[in-house]
């Protein structure tokens, strides 16, 4: 191998929904970082591998784009990338198209541009197994002379053609070509229906329709799009999602707490009565394994939508959508941003970056936070175990599940209701076409599919050592100090910080039914819902070596009401309690006051919600 081979820069892109992520990790496998463009939140991914000949390439996944017009932020950040023109970027060397092989209508046209860009490229068509089973003819000595562009046939999620790939770019690479000069250029509207014409004239030329047309494709499909059997398939699809998330993830989280039960009893045992002890034992171990314990619900939703993500069920389940949530003012193509809300409001707002229109836009980010995230999967897991029992009520059907279900579901109405209400007092008019390519259906890689739940583990991890961590320290200081008084015949935490902080606060919480141990635990959960949880665990159990999630459970049913525990539940249905939420929003919106609008109205539903909740619940004779 030799020595001092100048490194390279390697940028993939392509249309969504062309494997061009699987052909990433094909080419990177674990060499990755995920990290945001300086001054946008839009999400950098890079990958490092090094060629046979020595050659270190540095592998940039840029956002899924149909042309370099870019009409959202993430195809600005892939247009800008292309043409060097990002802060602090240095221009690719190598530009690799990535292609679906069944469906080149569209990315024909992308080509053309990056074509015109002139950096030296390759083209990449990926799902090449799809297309041969198809009988799908590509004549590529052809296209690839029309093109101008060495073309490479692959198969990224069974990492086929990835070594020629790697050759490819190498010797172009080696070669150090600087590419034609960039004549690209915004087009206007005549340019735009000439590279049509242009892409068209390609695609039959060197393109024939399949000998063996996909027809299982087409029977799938009759039934998933159909406007009955489809809605049915999809709302059976969700009712399955969260009754897993509640009833597969029980053996593994009773494992974790079982564990960390056992090790504060260890570390209770070893060292002495006192403060270090209280620290360890009710702030970390407590603290921390109260919020751990969720993680396997969390995996499990993530591994539903990243599997149904790659089947290719996605985008199907958006049009299947596109009708009702037009009817409530959001564009189809919400409904991505929208079902990635149920693992995070972050990512979700983000991925609303793909709708073109601004009012669309910001609909769907001003609503993304009413979807139920995961981080509120400890707090309702917790108030359900708390008062609602643990029976089924028909077949397969667990109560506590169908609870649960009911929380995701006032989540799902609230955001398209509210929405109604944004497009009628803030804007009026027609909602855009939906448009959108449905890829072809294929079988999920399960090592891509092990890779995200292993990135997405991590996050949360490294989410309860950056955050969750630092607050139970500070939870416990304030729920420890100062120490009550000599003669006191009250709990300790009484006087205490936190007591203090709650009792001050709380009359503005008596009307929805708050005590002040819920109001001290609203305070840290701003930070980070989940730690709402924890937080009640200290302030619960200080100076008890025994908490863990159950014993809180039994510990919030002798001191709440079922009005009080509903109560909370209506809350945290609405509330704006994450910090790092309304951070994007204001970085997305670019405006303090669409971030300010959006907390306002979270937090008056929230109080509404709570009051009516709880009222409700008293007249009932639950109080």
């Amino acid at each position: 191998m030799s020595q001092g081979v100048a490194a390279a820069r390697i940028a993939l892109v392509g249309n969504p929904n062309t494997g061009k992520t699987a052909l990433f990790n094909a080419l990177t496998g674990s060499r990755q970082k995920v990290a945001n463009y300086a001054g946008v939140t839009v999400e950098r991914k890079e990958g490092f591998l090094t060629t046979a000949e020595g050659r270190s390439l540095s592998v940039l996944d840029l956002p899924g784009t149909y042309s370099l017009r870019a009409r959202s932020p993430d195809e600005a950040v892939t247009r800008d990338a292309v043409l060097g023109k990002l802060a602090g970027e240095v221009p690719p060397d190598v530009v690799v198209a990535v292609a679906d092989a069944t469906n080149l209508r569209l990315v024909l046209r992308l080509i053309l541009e990056l074509k015109a860009v002139g950096r030296p490229m390759v083209l990449a068509l990926n799902m090449y197994d799809i297309a041969q089973r198809q009988g799908l003819r590509i004549d590529l000595e052809g296209l690839q002379r029309e093109l101008g562009c060495p073309i490479v046939t692959t198969v990224a999620t069974r990492r086929r053609g990835v070594d020629e790939l790697v050759a490819q770019v190498d010797g172009l690479a080696a070669r150090g070509e600087l590419g034609s000069e960039n004549t690209w250029r915004e087009p206007d509207a005549g340019e735009i229906r000439q590279a049509h014409r242009e892409a068209q004239r390609i695609l039959k030329t060197y393109v024939r329709p399949p000998e063996r047309p996909d027809t299982l494709t087409g029977r799938i499909d009759a039934v998933l799009l159909h406007p009955a059997a489809g809605l049915a398939v999809l709302f059976a699809l969700l009712f399955v999602m969260f009754q897993a998330v509640f009833s597969w993830a029980a053996p593994a989280q009773d494992a974790i707490e079982a564990s960390f039960l056992a090790l504060g009893g260890l570390v209770g045992d070893v060292l002495p009565d006192g403060l270090l002890q209280s620290l360890i034992v009710d702030g970390l171990i407590a603290g921390v394994g109260s919020v751990l314990v969720f993680l396997p619900q969390i995996l499990i939703l993530f591994f539903f939508i990243i599997l149904l993500e790659d089947f290719g069920y996605m985008a199907r389940a958006a049009f299947l959508m596109d009708r009702i949530m037009g009817g409530a003012g959001l564009h189809g193509r919400a409904f991505i941003p929208l079902l990635s809300s149920f693992a995070c409001a972050i990512p979700g707002i983000m991925a609303a970056r793909v709708i073109d229109q601004k009012r669309d836009r910001l609909t769907t980010i001003l609503v993304a936070p009413l979807m139920t995230c995961s981080a509120r999967i400890p707090v309702y897991t917790l108030i359900i175990s708390a008062f609602i029992p643990e029976r089924t009520v028909g077949p397969g059907l667990n109560l506590q599940g169908l609870v649960m279900f009911g929380l995701y579901a006032a989540g799902i109405v609230s955001a398209l209701l509210v929405s109604f209400v944004i497009r009628k007092v803030f804007w009026r008019g027609a909602v855009e076409p939906f448009l959108m390519e449905l890829p072809t259906y294929k079988l999920p890689s399960p090592e891509n599919v092990a890779r995200n739940l292993l990135l997405r583990a991590q996050i949360f991890l490294a989410r309860a050592g950056r955050i969750i961590l630092p607050l139970m320290i500070l939870v416990w200081f304030l729920s420890t100090f100062p120490a009550p008084p000599p003669g006191a015949t009250e709990p300790a935490i009484d006087y205490s910080f936190a007591g203090m902080i709650g009792h001050t606060i709380q009359p503005l919480f008596e009307p929805v039914g708050f005590n002040w141990q819920m109001v001290v635990a609203l305070i840290p959960g701003f930070a980070a819902r989940e730690v709402a949880v924890a937080a009640l665990g200290t302030v619960y159990a200080v100076g008890d070596a025994e908490a863990n999630v159950g014993a809180l459970a039994s510990r919030l049913a002798e001191s709440w009401s079922l009005a009080t525990g509903l109560s909370f539940l209506a809350w945290y249905i609405f509330a704006p309690q994450c910090v790092a939420t309304l951070g994007v929003v204001k970085r997305e919106t670019n405006s303090w006051a669409w971030m300010g609008v959006m907390f306002a109205y979270m937090l008056t539903l929230a109080y509404l919600a709570s009051f009516l909740v709880y009222h409700g619940a008293v007249a009932l004779g639950w109080g």
